[in-house]
């Protein structure tokens, strides 16, 4: 595998797999009620900064501050940083350990009697995992694909040599 095809293959994984993820994660919250906790956030926090990242290492010109494997890193970092995340909110799922945080609630306002709204808000417990897959949770899942891919990325930018990407 040549080092241009190292880069290109890294950069299109640096935005592919955050954005098929984050697809995943609001495909789950709109289309089947599978609404996040604050900590399902916190993983998404990294995956926005990832796409923005590998984004911008697609316009990088040749001679530019930051150059396309740089920017390629820093995505392939805040993919894993999700991922590191996912794993630590998994554990509290599976009573590994306990979490940081308290459960969290996402009230619509739907213009009506605000004590409706907060009473028919759906309880989102981050200590409970709403669904899983094989016996992970999404959260599970995020640290598997997340870590795994992120280190992906990194060993294809250890074959780009040089200031050339």
């Amino acid at each position: 595998m040549t080092e241009n095809h190292s880069l290109k293959l890294a950069q299109r994984l640096a935005l592919a797999v955050p954005a098929l993820l984050l697809g995943g994660a609001y495909i789950s919250q709109y289309g089947f009620g599978l609404y996040p906790c604050e900590m399902c956030w916190w993983q998404r926090w990294p995956h926005f900064a990832a796409l923005g990242f590998a984004t911008l290492s697609f316009f990088a010109p040749s001679k530019a501050l930051l150059p396309k494997t740089m920017l390629t890193a820093l995505a392939a970092i805040a993919v894993i940083i999700s991922g590191l995340i996912g794993g630590f909110h998994a554990g509290v799922e599976y009573d590994w350990w306990e979490g940081i945080t308290g459960c969290a609630t996402t009230i619509q306002d739907t213009g009506g009697n605000a004590l409706d709204a907060i009473m028919n808000a759906p309880l989102v417990r981050c200590d409970v995992s709403p669904w899983d897959f094989m016996g992970v949770s999404l959260a599970g899942w995020n640290f598997l694909i997340s870590v795994s891919v992120g280190l992906i990325i990194l060993g294809l930018l250890a074959r780009v040599k040089g200031k050339q990407a």
